[in-house]
């Protein structure tokens, strides 16, 4: 029996990071998906988690456990996907650690991807934008913190991990002003700021003062801003903003939801889904045809480019023999 204690460790701490790059998000949110893995299996088997070993992690287990995130913890089929594609990463890793368990990886891989119904993103109006992004109190430092925080996010179309990691270094004001992310994949991207974006950034500058981080947006403590804080800070003012826009009541605004909603207007200024691919940092423009299905004008557009046939009226006639034996079938 092969410890499995020793390998995750590894895969997670240093294959992941060193190796392969992947940014701390990416490996917090493997090790959740091994956390929950690892509870289960030892559930079943009536041991504990460090006493595991790789020959415990068979295909049965592994979809076993994929039906438990599904049934019991109400995960969405795309969460059971995700979860699958962390386990596949570690069984290819594990390829060159464990060769004799090269039967048993092979069978974990051929566990499939479930398919499931994609609904169209949720994203806000340009209303309900400004609605949010007027709802701080900019007489306080923390409301003009959390305007200049919630612009930048929507205006730069960034995702929460991206826009918490700006660097004061990687902001410029000056002229043509700019800011550089660090996004998927440690992928640098250079983005330039509308004009209101970068006066409320500097406006959050000149209130900032000393603190001993790099990072561009703090806590109260000083501390660079965390997932979690601006999720709670996106959730307080669109509750206030709520009070004045009718379509925000009721409604859970999640950070990502800025994201999209920067790539709409995008979409529809520029009418370029590759323009819109490059302002996200998306590796493959596959990912950005998403937003094709979310813009009506888009297939307006598309719809009134042809020229509709001219049809008159009057019974149909059936060209050939077998067609007519196919209508009589249906009637």
């Amino acid at each position: 029996m092969t410890k499995l204690a020793p390998l995750i460790t590894g895969f997670l701490r240093d294959y992941m990071p060193q190796q392969r790059g992947y940014s701390p998000q990416s490996c917090a949110t493997y090790a959740f998906s091994f956390k929950l893995l690892f509870n289960f299996t030892a559930s079943r088997l009536g041991t504990r988690p460090s006493l595991l070993a790789i020959e415990d992690l068979d295909a049965p287990m592994i979809v076993a456990f994929l039906a438990h995130i599904e049934q019991d913890r109400g995960n969405s089929a795309s969460t059971r996907n995700v979860r699958l594609a962390a386990i596949k990463a570690f069984m290819r890793y594990l390829e060159h650690k464990v060769p004799s368990a090269l039967e048993q990886i092979g069978r974990v891989h051929a566990i499939p991807t479930k398919r499931h119904d994609q609904k169209l993103i949720r994203h806000l109006t340009m209303e309900e934008v400004h609605a949010v992004l007027n709802a701080p109190d900019l007489s306080t430092r923390s409301g003009i913190r959390d305007r200049a925080m919630m612009h930048l996010c929507f205006a730069g179309g960034l995702r929460v991990s991206e826009l918490i990691g700006v660097l004061t270094e990687n902001l410029s004001l000056r002229h043509g002003a700019s800011v550089t992310v660090l996004g998927k994949g440690r992928k640098e991207r250079c983005l330039p700021l509308w004009k209101d974006t970068a006066r409320d950034l500097r406006a959050w500058l000149s209130v900032r003062g000393a603190v001993r981080v790099p990072e561009l947006f703090v806590n109260a403590q000083g501390d660079p801003m965390t997932r979690a804080g601006f999720e709670y800070v996106l959730d307080k003012h669109v509750g206030k903003a709520a009070e004045n826009c009718a379509s925000l009541r009721d409604r859970r605004v999640s950070p990502h939801q800025l994201r999209h909603s920067c790539a709409v207007v995008m979409l529809q200024a520029t009418r370029d889904i590759r323009k819109v691919a490059l302002w996200l940092g998306h590796a493959d423009i596959r990912t950005t045809e998403v937003y094709l299905r979310m813009d009506p004008s888009e297939k307006l557009e598309a719809v009134e480019a042809v020229i509709p046939p001219e049809l008159r009226r009057g019974r149909f006639k059936a060209p050939d023999a077998l067609i007519a034996s196919l209508l009589s079938d249906l009637g």
